[in-house]
């Protein structure tokens, strides 16, 4: 089977719903990931983002936003920083539906994505991307183009952070800053081995000791 760190290398090819290449690379008889659907688009309430570290092939940071009713994902390899002066690589993954920002668990040895799962941070976020005449452009336009200014209300991370698109000769991939604002730091992101959850405070180890010996998946 491919590694999934060099499947996620490629820039997604997704179908119209978001999810179809999500579910296509999934098994959900062997892994207890979410289904999911595409979900309610945000109305009222702030979007919501949450960064996950994923302990497989090899570890890494998986950084989703909520757009349009899924989580818009890349992998970001040290994950994000509170340095503006890091610029932090992040790759273009599939889109992820809504539920998966509760999946903290292991997903089994085999199965595409396979290792520990854990939920770094999660809160809301705020759209700061304007056009020239300051009017806000929506956020899945904004990627879309290649630029997308936002503000993270979480447990970790805080204050402005900007995804920008760049190009090479054989993958699309992104670069994720920490702008410079009141929450900016010259601290890098925490060593993820020693990380913990921000919903059950467990760390990886942890979370993998504590995955259900009946099924693979997350913990009920």
């Amino acid at each position: 089977m491919a590694d999934p760190w060099e499947v996620c290398m490629a820039a997604p090819a997704d179908g119209p719903d978001g999810l179809s290449d999500y579910h296509r690379k999934r098994d959900f008889s062997r892994t207890g990931e979410p289904r999911g659907g595409r979900g309610a688009d945000a109305d009222a309430r702030r979007p919501r983002f949450v960064v996950q570290i994923h302990d497989a092939s090899r570890m890494h940071f998986d950084f989703r936003l909520e757009v349009d009713g899924v989580l818009k994902s890349w992998a970001v390899p040290k994950g994000p920083s509170g340095d503006p002066r890091d610029k932090r690589l992040a790759m273009p993954t599939e889109d992820h539906p809504m539920e998966y920002r509760d999946f903290e668990g292991v997903i089994a040895k085999g199965e595409y994505g396979g290792g520990t799962v854990l939920i770094w941070d999660e809160g809301t976020y705020r759209n700061l991307t304007t056009d020239r005449a300051g009017e806000e452009i929506p956020m899945a336009r904004a990627l879309e183009r290649g630029h997308a200014s936002f503000r993270m209300d979480g447990t970790k991370l805080h204050g402005g952070y900007s995804l920008t698109r760049m190009r090479d000769a054989r993958d699309e991939a992104w670069l994720l800053v920490k702008q410079k604002d009141e929450r900016a730091t010259d601290r890098g992101t925490p060593d993820p081995t020693r990380a913990r959850s921000a919903r059950t405070h467990r760390t990886l180890r942890q979370v993998a000791a504590d995955a259900p010996d009946d099924r693979p998946g997350a913990r009920p």
